[in-house]
């Protein structure tokens, strides 16, 4: 398999074609389709990231940088534009707000219990983790402003779109500076323990060629689409049929599937005690979706027909608050342990049972 440039998650690519003649022979258990559907785009989404690093080695640096950000989170938006062209907004938002707390205190937490476990303790560079938990806390506001401006005093709803539009616009010009923070300025900061992650023996597929590399990416982000469609088609009839709430899928499932490939990279990192890498792959992940992701659906939503405003409910927007705040403070001294990813974990299951019987 090493050979062939495949790992072990690539054995879950026969769940593709499985899943769309699951959704052509058997539409009337959605629940299959949708089960298989959520399992296939995991695969995919690793082929998607292991291809963009592969790319990433032959453009330099800082366009290395730069594909691996706009790549990060890509089999995530594919699903969530899929669920936008539905008409699913519910699900399409939940999901967002899962993505923001899966990472910072599921993946994050599972990397500290994972490489702290037989260690007194671990540290990560502290400059670097609070450049990235300021420019979250700041796309936090910015999501949490619409929420509690609807939830409290607002007389016109109307204008809820609109400012949501002018508020996606901000965001991508802050995910712009943070861009050329990270990859230009303070470059320094990021690039050794990117460097040190990328040795051949990492399971990447550094022999595959220029042309190979881009191949598989295009291919992958097509099947990430179809299956998409194929997911959010069975979505209503597989959350009737198990009695789940729209909210409690988009934050828990859709969110998990999306984002699982990169899970386990944060989770294999912090086992070879690289916690700058963890804490980058789940903080950068989290602030790419609510700096970049987030407006881009909304501006999307405009251009589909499909008019979406950054207004959530009263308890996603203290799981936001209540994630972003968790992660700075377990940053704040640039040490971490596997208590405070214990602690993590639970803050995590308390906001899933509630979301569960919400």
């Amino acid at each position: 398999m090493k050979r062939l440039g495949l790992v072990p998650l690539d054995l879950l690519l026969v769940f593709v074609p499985a899943a769309l003649a699951a959704g052509h022979l058997w539409p009337e258990r959605p629940v299959v389709t949708f089960a298989l559907a959520c399992v296939a785009i995991i695969p995919l989404a690793g082929l998607m990231g292991r291809a963009t690093e592969a790319l990433a080695r032959y453009v330099g640096a800082a366009w290395g940088g730069f594909l691996s950000a706009a790549f990060g989170n890509a089999a995530e938006l594919i699903l969530a534009v899929a669920a936008l062209r539905a008409g699913e907004l519910e699900v399409v938002k939940a999901s967002l707000t899962g993505s923001i707390i899966g990472n910072l205190l599921l993946v994050f937490g599972a990397a500290l219990v994972a490489g702290g476990w037989r260690r007194d303790k671990q540290k990560f560079n502290v400059t670097a983790a609070g450049a990235g938990s300021a420019s979250l806390y700041l796309a936090a506001v910015a999501l949490l402003v619409p929420a509690i401006q609807h939830h409290g005093s607002d007389p016109h709803p109307e204008t809820r779109v609109p400012t949501s539009v002018a508020i996606s616009v901000v965001l991508l010009i802050l995910y712009g500076l943070s861009l050329r923070f990270s990859l230009k300025t303070h470059v320094h900061l990021y690039t050794e323990e990117a460097g040190e992650a990328r040795a051949p023996d990492e399971g990447l597929p550094g022999h595959w060629s220029r042309r190979t590399s881009a191949a598989v990416l295009v291919g992958a982000t097509a099947a990430v689409a179809v299956i998409s469609e194929t997911l959010v088609g069975s979505l209503e009839g597989a959350t009737h049929a198990l009695g789940l709430s729209r909210v409690f899928v988009g934050v828990v499932v859709v969110a998990v599937v999306g984002n699982a490939a990169e899970h386990s990279t944060a989770v294999l990192m912090a086992l070879r005690d690289k916690m700058d890498l963890a804490l980058q792959i789940s903080v950068e992940s989290s602030k790419q979706v609510a700096l970049f992701v987030a407006p881009v659906l909304v501006l999307a939503g405009l251009l589909i027909g499909q008019p979406m405003d950054l207004v959530f409910t009263e308890l996603e927007v203290v799981a936001v608050a209540v994630s972003t705040g968790a992660v700075t403070l377990v940053a704040l001294d640039g040490e971490s342990n596997w208590l405070e990813g214990s602690m993590l974990i639970a803050v995590y299951l308390v906001l899933g049972v509630a979301f569960f019987f919400a």
